[in-house]
């Protein structure tokens, strides 16, 4: 993959553009081939499922719903194996490796320790839990039962996202002092559904502005202090929120979500020497800006499945980890997965209701 650069004089006094390591992404094919089996039927498992069968070797085989008939369409339309009409007897096959739980907010507690219950690695949708106390819960069973448990924070995994990493870790723009992000979709609050249901964990925070909390805590470390402000409805959904995070170095950052807006999406890390942007909406596979005293560079990768394509990145890493013994992510740790929803907590604490 080549950076795209800025022309510049070729003279010798001129300062060359900035470099980019390469990715170290896990590989979408040819790694540990697993057999996935997914509890909720909706859209996200139903992309998940085709991004898995379009681009890597693991395979769906098994689709539990507490409507038979919901899974067994599920299977019909996704090229799955086998159709349960509970969570039970999924996780008693014996074909089934690895756990994929896609219900909403509120059951990925219950149906994670029935994953786990059962003997199987378990990938939970995004937040992996509502608080930080169901997420000790799931930790200390995925422990006891020596299984690896990780949330499907999918951006974590993909190419862009791991050159950034290496890019922090060898210092390319100094010592981080600031990152910002911003993920808003505006919602029709008058139509119900998934979003704007309290039970089952509606309103901004768990679901799209756990992204902005990722991308601001991937690169400045987990917060130790918050400073936030937004709106919530009188049953809890809240609408809107930023925060100020500082951890315990000092580094701050800012984060905004909203379902009453749409924002760019967009994510910035500044250190004592350059910065990096991200010039498409961080959530998805992008391409992303660098500066340095050396000047401006674009990283991008046309070989990246496009959009939600890129659930599949997060299939393979962890095959690669069940395949090398591992019980955490070493990209998006459980420990990372908790300060996500304490900074959730700290910003919900905030919030005023209208």
């Amino acid at each position: 993959m080549s950076p795209q650069t800025p022309s510049t004089p070729s003279t010798p006094s001129t300062p060359s553009t900035p470099s980019f390591p390469a990715s170290t992404a896990v590989p979408l094919r040819g790694g540990p081939v697993l057999r996935w089996g997914v509890i909720g039927p909706g859209e996200i498992a139903g992309d998940f499922t085709d991004a898995l069968h379009a681009h890597t070797d693991q395979r769906m085989v098994a689709v539990a719903s507490r409507s038979l008939d919901r899974a067994e369409a599920f299977a019909r339309a996704h090229g799955v194996d086998t159709a349960y009409g509970d969570a039970e007897a999924l996780v008693a096959s014996p074909d089934v490796d690895v756990v994929y739980v896609a219900t909403p907010h509120t059951r990925h507690l219950p149906d994670a320790l029935t994953a786990i219950r059962g003997g199987k690695h378990v990938l939970i949708e995004k937040p992996m839990a509502t608080s930080t106390a169901e997420a000790d819960e799931i930790v200390a069973a995925a422990s006891a039962a020596g299984v690896l448990a990780m949330e499907a924070l999918w951006t974590r995994y993909l190419p862009h996202t791991t050159v950034i990493a290496e890019l922090l870790a060898e210092g390319a723009i100094g010592d981080v002092r600031l990152a910002t992000a911003d993920v808003a979709w505006a919602n029709d609050l008058s139509t119900g559904g998934r979003m704007t249901d309290p039970a089952l964990g509606g309103g901004a925070l768990l679901d799209i502005g756990v992204y902005a909390f990722w991308f601001t805590q991937f690169a400045t470390g987990h917060p130790v202090e918050w400073h936030a402000t937004g709106s919530t409805r009188a049953d809890g959904v809240d609408l809107d929120a930023a925060v100020v995070t500082r951890t315990a170095d000092g580094v701050l950052a800012t984060a905004a979500t909203s379902l009453l807006t749409t924002s760019p999406g967009l994510g910035t890390i500044s250190g004592t020497t350059g910065s990096i942007r991200t010039l498409q909406n961080l959530v998805f596979p992008a391409t992303f800006e660098l500066t340095t005293g050396s000047g401006l560079a674009v990283w991008s990768d046309p070989t990246v499945p496009t959009g939600r394509q890129g659930l599949a990145y997060q299939a393979t890493a962890l095959a690669s980890y069940v395949d090398a013994g591992l019980r955490d992510s070493p990209l998006h740790s459980l420990a990372d997965s908790r300060s996500l929803l304490a900074t959730i907590e700290a910003t919900r604490a905030s919030l005023t209701i209208v």
